[in-house]
């Protein structure tokens, strides 16, 4: 009878192995963006979900759960059940939480398993058309001198648009008066409006609003120029040495998702990463995708870990502790 079992169990044992993958998907795919709509995680989000669902001939699904720099959407992700029918995608909000949120509900590195990267980019300091400045000297200088503190607007606390907002004041060695929106959608609104002075800004939403003359860019953080702004100095010209801040998107599954799926949603990332018409979208956004061996799920995890300790040292190195 031990036998018996013994050779049924390896009878079994190879059809066992992928049965996690067999038929994935079979139902649509949810997509978590943890901002608001109209936020450069929603639009890159939405260029991606499009393609993917293509390669995976199934729908993935946007849902924006915005709310506390990103954290919301990300524990909503990490409380899913692990079968490759919740995602998320994230920037440098999520290797940032830890290091800026004391009482973060879940761990990064163990919570959740990196499936790929998804592309990089630099950030636009960006200001409203009627703050009559038009270099990063003129807010340097507004900055210093106004009894009013300007005010800048922010993603939330943990966010892309925070922390180059920090690395901001820290450079100029001045402070602002910082502004937390649910993304950079509802910010973007108030700044073109005239509500809101300056903000730190992601390509994929600044430069559509800089083009059009909704806006005044006054710097990039690459450190060289960016292709779609040719005139525009980074912070480095601008006088501001050492400054670069350059994020980056990722895509995430709950952690004790199946290796098989992950590597299902990573072949399906890659071959839309290698279609000419999304590196032509993503171009639009002033954003690029990595090499293939740099955006496998085990570069990705790499890149994670490094990023986490990069963080570290910008933040403690501009004064920034955690918060409750």
């Amino acid at each position: 009878m031990r036998l018996i079992l013994s050779v049924l169990l390896l009878t079994l044992a190879p059809l066992a192995a992928p049965v996690h993958a067999q038929g994935y998907p079979e139902r649509p795919v949810t997509l978590v963006v943890p901002f608001a709509a109209g936020g450069p995680s929603d639009a890159i989000g939405r260029v991606i979900a499009q393609r993917m669902s293509r390669e995976l001939k199934q729908q993935i699904v946007i849902e924006n759960v915005a709310g506390v720099g990103g954290t919301l959407g990300s524990a909503r992700v990490v409380k899913a059940a692990p079968d490759g029918y919740t995602l998320l995608i994230n920037d440098l909000a999520l290797p940032s939480a830890p290091l800026l949120k004391r009482n973060l509900t879940f761990n990064v590195r163990a919570d959740l398993v990196p499936v790929g990267v998804l592309n990089t980019g630099p950030m636009v300091l960006i200001a409203r058309r009627t703050l009559g400045i038009a270099s990063v000297g003129d807010l340097a200088a507004r900055m210093k001198g106004d009894s009013t503190p300007l005010n800048l607007g922010h993603s939330g606390i943990g966010s892309n648009s925070h922390m180059c907002g920090l690395l901001l004041q820290a450079s100029i060695g001045a402070k602002v008066t910082e502004v937390a929106y649910r993304g950079a959608g509802p910010a973007m609104n108030d700044l073109v409006g005239g509500t809101l002075d300056i903000m730190c800004e992601q390509t994929a939403t600044a430069l559509p609003q800089v083009q059009g003359g909704s806006v005044v860019a006054l710097a990039v953080t690459s450190a060289a120029r960016l292709p779609a702004l040719p005139s525009v100095p980074t912070m480095i010209e601008a006088g501001h040495a050492g400054f670069e801040f350059v994020l980056w998107h990722g895509l995430y599954a709950p952690s004790g998702t199946p290796k098989p799926i992950i590597d299902v949603l990573s072949q399906a990332m890659n071959a839309s990463l290698d279609d000419p018409e999304i590196r032509a979208r993503y171009a639009e956004m002033g954003r690029s995708e990595l090499p293939p061996d740099a955006r496998t799920p085990a570069a990705h995890a790499a890149r994670l870990e490094a990023e986490i300790e990069r963080l570290r040292g910008l933040l403690e190195g501009a004064g920034v502790k955690p918060q409750e």
